[in-house]
């Protein structure tokens, strides 16, 4: 069930990335989206791994923090990658 929540929390960050970041229009929706995601997915497993007693996917408040925040570095990884590119 956390799983699934990590992932619409990161598809929304990456929805919302999309509207504050202007330079990211070169990538697409579906290529945002997915990036958001994944960072969705790894940030929240990341929060989990601190919790030894719990299973690894649980919604709890730390673990969806940790999920936007895994959103926003993939999509701030991608924007600073992308922004060097079109530099040289």
């Amino acid at each position: 069930m956390a799983i699934i929540l990590f992932t619409i929390i990161g598809g929304l960050t990456g929805l919302a990335s999309r509207l504050v970041l202007p330079g990211l229009r070169r990538m697409g929706l579906v290529s945002m989206l997915l990036v958001s995601i994944v960072g969705g997915v790894v940030g929240g497993m990341f929060a989990a791994t601190f919790n030894a007693t719990g299973p690894l996917f649980v919604p709890r408040p730390h673990n969806i923090v940790a999920s936007v925040l895994g959103a926003i570095i993939a999509v701030g990884i991608v924007y600073v990658v992308e922004r060097r590119q079109t530099e040289v």
